[in-house]
């Protein structure tokens, strides 16, 4: 499955963060670093665990503050950890998520489909949609073989 995405490299995420009147600070590098390396959809204390191999006095409040500052500036966005521990993605092009209800894995899909699916009436009359995104929840083809669903 070919997904499409889309990063911030360090220095346009420096032009994003002074757009906000924030500087780049190594804690704030290291911590997008860590997220965009991490290849999935880490939760705070995996970022937090990977930013310490290069700041290993940085706290885990600190890490913290800045994923959550990077989701209310759109530098990165919050991925539904369905009741779990909050998940975050660096991958900015618009998208879908499935998320393994077994493993809690979340793995990108894009779907044209999916993107223009039509709003309820009451909704697209009373509220003003932003951003859509779609979350799915099933078994990842691992968890299923090993529920004995095969493929």
């Amino acid at each position: 499955m070919t997904v499409a995405k889309r990063f911030l490299t360090d220095e346009t995420l420096s032009e994003a963060l002074s757009a906000k009147g924030l500087k780049i600070t190594p804690q704030r590098l290291a911590v997008y670093r860590a997220l965009l390396s991490s290849g999935c959809h880490p939760s705070a204390e995996e970022v937090y665990a990977s930013v310490r191999k290069a700041l290993p006095h940085i706290s885990f409040d600190t890490v913290y503050r800045t994923l959550l500052s990077f989701t209310e500036l759109d530098i990165i966005w919050l991925a539904d950890g369905g009741g779990e521990k909050r998940r975050f993605d660096c991958n900015l092009h618009r998208h879908h998520h499935f998320r393994c209800a077994k493993c809690q894995s979340i793995t990108d899909f894009d779907s044209e489909v999916c993107d223009k699916l039509p709003l309820p009436a009451g909704l697209s009359r009373d509220f003003k949609v932003l951003s859509r995104q779609l979350v799915l929840e099933g078994l990842c083809p691992k968890c299923s073989k090993a529920a004995g669903g095969g493929r």
